[in-house]
Protein backbone atom coordinates (compact mmCIF):
# COMPACT_ATOMS: atom_id res chain seq x y z
CA UNK A 1 0.00 0.00 0.00
CA UNK A 2 2.79 2.36 0.88
CA UNK A 3 5.46 1.28 -1.58
CA UNK A 4 5.34 4.71 -3.27
CA UNK A 5 5.98 6.69 -0.10
CA UNK A 6 9.31 8.47 0.00
CA UNK A 7 12.27 7.34 2.05
CA UNK A 8 13.29 9.61 4.91
CA UNK A 9 14.51 13.03 3.87
CA UNK A 10 16.98 14.60 6.29
CA UNK A 11 17.03 18.36 6.15
CA UNK A 12 19.69 20.13 8.22
CA UNK A 13 18.34 23.34 9.68
CA UNK A 14 20.22 26.34 8.32
CA UNK A 15 19.56 30.09 8.62
CA UNK A 16 17.17 31.29 5.94
CA UNK A 17 19.01 33.63 3.61
CA UNK A 18 18.74 35.29 0.22
CA UNK A 19 19.05 32.89 -2.70
CA UNK A 20 22.72 32.52 -3.56
CA UNK A 21 23.27 29.04 -5.04
CA UNK A 22 22.96 28.11 -8.69
CA UNK A 23 20.17 25.60 -9.06
CA UNK A 24 20.38 23.35 -12.12
CA UNK A 25 17.40 22.00 -14.06
CA UNK A 26 17.51 18.23 -14.21
CA UNK A 27 19.41 18.05 -10.95
CA UNK A 28 17.77 20.27 -8.34
CA UNK A 29 14.42 20.51 -10.10
CA UNK A 30 12.54 19.20 -13.14
CA UNK A 31 10.19 21.09 -15.44
CA UNK A 32 6.99 19.04 -15.59
CA UNK A 33 4.80 21.27 -17.78
CA UNK A 34 4.97 24.14 -20.25
CA UNK A 35 2.47 26.30 -18.38
CA UNK A 36 2.92 30.05 -18.23
CA UNK A 37 4.15 31.41 -14.90
CA UNK A 38 0.99 32.25 -12.87
CA UNK A 39 0.32 35.83 -11.80
CA UNK A 40 0.34 34.58 -8.20
CA UNK A 41 3.42 32.39 -7.63
CA UNK A 42 2.78 29.35 -5.45
CA UNK A 43 4.27 26.27 -3.88
CA UNK A 44 2.13 23.14 -3.53
CA UNK A 45 2.92 20.23 -1.23
CA UNK A 46 1.51 16.84 -2.23
CA UNK A 47 1.40 14.66 0.89
CA UNK A 48 -0.42 11.84 2.66
CA UNK A 49 -1.72 11.57 6.21
CA UNK A 50 -0.38 8.00 6.12
CA UNK A 51 3.21 9.13 5.49
CA UNK A 52 5.53 9.46 8.50
CA UNK A 53 7.92 11.75 6.62
CA UNK A 54 4.98 14.02 5.79
CA UNK A 55 4.20 14.30 9.49
CA UNK A 56 7.80 15.29 10.18
CA UNK A 57 7.64 17.84 7.38
CA UNK A 58 4.39 19.27 8.76
CA UNK A 59 5.59 19.72 12.32
CA UNK A 60 9.35 20.28 12.05
CA UNK A 61 9.98 22.02 8.74
CA UNK A 62 6.92 23.66 7.20
CA UNK A 63 6.79 26.52 9.73
CA UNK A 64 10.36 27.45 8.73
CA UNK A 65 9.64 26.96 5.03
CA UNK A 66 6.54 29.14 5.05
CA UNK A 67 8.35 31.85 7.01
CA UNK A 68 11.15 31.86 4.45
CA UNK A 69 9.01 32.13 1.32
CA UNK A 70 8.91 35.44 -0.50
CA UNK A 71 5.80 37.40 0.49
CA UNK A 72 4.47 37.03 -3.07
CA UNK A 73 4.49 33.22 -2.86
CA UNK A 74 1.44 31.35 -1.55
CA UNK A 75 1.53 27.83 -0.08
CA UNK A 76 -1.03 25.08 -0.66
CA UNK A 77 -1.43 21.41 0.28
CA UNK A 78 -3.03 18.54 -1.64
CA UNK A 79 -3.56 14.93 -0.63
CA UNK A 80 -2.45 12.10 -2.92
CA UNK A 81 -4.63 9.12 -3.76
CA UNK A 82 -2.11 6.27 -3.55
CA UNK A 83 -4.59 3.99 -1.73
CA UNK A 84 -7.39 4.15 -4.34
CA UNK A 85 -9.92 2.99 -1.74
CA UNK A 86 -13.06 4.24 -0.01
CA UNK A 87 -11.23 5.17 3.18
CA UNK A 88 -8.46 6.77 1.13
CA UNK A 89 -11.05 8.99 -0.52
CA UNK A 90 -12.58 9.89 2.86
CA UNK A 91 -9.16 10.93 4.16
CA UNK A 92 -8.67 13.10 1.08
CA UNK A 93 -12.04 14.69 1.77
CA UNK A 94 -10.89 15.43 5.30
CA UNK A 95 -8.09 17.64 3.98
CA UNK A 96 -10.52 19.47 1.69
CA UNK A 97 -12.71 20.13 4.75
CA UNK A 98 -9.68 21.27 6.77
CA UNK A 99 -8.98 23.88 4.07
CA UNK A 100 -12.22 25.64 5.01
CA UNK A 101 -11.11 26.39 8.59
CA UNK A 102 -8.62 28.81 10.10
CA UNK A 103 -6.94 26.27 12.42
CA UNK A 104 -5.68 24.10 9.57
CA UNK A 105 -2.36 23.14 11.15
CA UNK A 106 -3.97 21.85 14.35
CA UNK A 107 -6.55 19.84 12.41
CA UNK A 108 -3.88 18.32 10.18
CA UNK A 109 -1.75 17.27 13.15
CA UNK A 110 -4.84 15.68 14.75
CA UNK A 111 -5.49 13.69 11.57
CA UNK A 112 -1.87 12.56 11.41
CA UNK A 113 -2.10 11.40 15.03
CA UNK A 114 -5.37 9.53 14.55
CA UNK A 115 -4.00 7.65 11.53
CA UNK A 116 -0.40 7.06 12.56
CA UNK A 117 -0.63 6.97 16.34
CA UNK A 118 0.28 9.56 18.93
CA UNK A 119 3.95 8.49 18.92
CA UNK A 120 4.49 9.18 15.24
CA UNK A 121 6.73 12.17 15.94
CA UNK A 122 9.28 10.10 17.84
CA UNK A 123 10.19 7.37 15.43
CA UNK A 124 6.89 5.66 14.67
CA UNK A 125 6.67 4.71 11.00
CA UNK A 126 3.22 3.63 9.83
CA UNK A 127 4.69 1.89 6.77
CA UNK A 128 7.52 0.04 8.55
CA UNK A 129 7.76 -3.78 8.26
CA UNK A 130 6.06 -5.49 11.16
CA UNK A 131 4.06 -2.40 12.00
CA UNK A 132 0.98 -3.31 14.06
CA UNK A 133 -0.62 0.03 14.90
CA UNK A 134 -4.37 -0.10 14.22
CA UNK A 135 -5.37 3.31 12.86
CA UNK A 136 -8.27 5.08 14.50
CA UNK A 137 -9.52 6.15 11.08
CA UNK A 138 -11.49 3.42 9.31
CA UNK A 139 -14.60 5.34 8.27
CA UNK A 140 -16.04 8.84 7.92
CA UNK A 141 -17.54 8.49 11.38
CA UNK A 142 -14.03 8.04 12.76
CA UNK A 143 -12.88 11.18 10.94
CA UNK A 144 -15.83 13.13 12.34
CA UNK A 145 -14.72 12.16 15.86
CA UNK A 146 -11.41 13.92 15.20
CA UNK A 147 -13.17 17.06 14.00
CA UNK A 148 -15.62 16.94 16.92
CA UNK A 149 -12.67 17.62 19.23
CA UNK A 150 -12.47 21.00 17.51
CA UNK A 151 -16.20 21.71 17.96
CA UNK A 152 -17.06 20.80 14.36
CA UNK A 153 -20.24 18.76 14.46
CA UNK A 154 -21.03 15.84 12.20
CA UNK A 155 -23.71 17.62 10.17
CA UNK A 156 -21.38 20.49 9.32
CA UNK A 157 -18.60 18.09 8.43
CA UNK A 158 -20.89 16.09 6.12
CA UNK A 159 -22.09 19.23 4.36
CA UNK A 160 -18.52 20.34 3.65
CA UNK A 161 -17.25 16.86 2.76
CA UNK A 162 -20.06 16.27 0.25
CA UNK A 163 -20.07 19.74 -1.27
CA UNK A 164 -19.47 20.36 -4.99
CA UNK A 165 -16.36 22.33 -4.05
CA UNK A 166 -14.88 19.29 -2.32
CA UNK A 167 -15.70 17.05 -5.28
CA UNK A 168 -13.91 19.49 -7.61
CA UNK A 169 -10.86 19.54 -5.34
CA UNK A 170 -10.56 15.77 -5.21
CA UNK A 171 -10.92 15.52 -8.98
CA UNK A 172 -8.22 18.16 -9.48
CA UNK A 173 -5.83 16.52 -6.98
CA UNK A 174 -6.16 13.16 -8.75
CA UNK A 175 -5.63 14.72 -12.16
CA UNK A 176 -2.57 16.62 -11.00
CA UNK A 177 -1.13 13.57 -9.25
CA UNK A 178 -1.02 11.90 -12.67
CA UNK A 179 -0.07 15.03 -14.63
CA UNK A 180 2.82 15.92 -12.31
CA UNK A 181 3.90 12.27 -11.98
CA UNK A 182 3.72 12.28 -8.18
CA UNK A 183 5.24 8.97 -7.06
CA UNK A 184 6.45 9.79 -3.55
CA UNK A 185 5.54 12.13 -0.73
CA UNK A 186 6.16 14.76 0.37
CA UNK A 187 6.63 16.29 -3.09
CA UNK A 188 6.77 20.02 -3.75
CA UNK A 189 5.50 21.49 -7.03
CA UNK A 190 6.17 25.13 -7.84
CA UNK A 191 3.80 27.14 -10.06
CA UNK A 192 2.29 23.88 -11.38
CA UNK A 193 5.42 23.75 -13.54
CA UNK A 194 8.46 22.58 -11.59
CA UNK A 195 9.03 19.57 -9.32
CA UNK A 196 11.77 19.91 -6.69
CA UNK A 197 14.23 17.02 -6.38
CA UNK A 198 14.26 16.48 -2.62
CA UNK A 199 17.28 14.16 -2.85
CA UNK A 200 19.41 17.16 -3.86
CA UNK A 201 18.28 19.38 -1.00
CA UNK A 202 21.08 19.36 1.56
CA UNK A 203 19.71 22.00 3.93
CA UNK A 204 16.42 23.67 4.67
CA UNK A 205 18.01 26.80 3.26
CA UNK A 206 18.48 25.03 -0.09
CA UNK A 207 14.83 23.99 -0.17
CA UNK A 208 13.46 27.44 0.61
CA UNK A 209 15.81 29.12 -1.83
CA UNK A 210 14.93 26.84 -4.73
CA UNK A 211 11.23 27.37 -3.98
CA UNK A 212 11.65 31.14 -4.15
CA UNK A 213 13.87 30.91 -7.21
CA UNK A 214 11.39 28.80 -9.17
CA UNK A 215 8.27 30.60 -7.94
CA UNK A 216 9.60 33.97 -9.11
CA UNK A 217 11.37 32.62 -12.20
CA UNK A 218 10.19 34.33 -15.42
Amino acid sequence: MFKHLALAVTLAIAPLSTFAAQFVEGKHYTQISNKMVPSEPKVTEFFSFYCHNCFNMETKYLPEIKAGLDKQVTFDTKHVDFMNSDIGTEVMRALAVIHTFDNQEALKVAMFGAIQGEGNDSGHDHSAPGHEHAPEINSRDDIKKVFAKFDIDGAKYDALADSPETEKKLSLWRQQQVMFRIQSVPTFIVNDKYAINMNEMRTLDDLVNVMNYLALKK
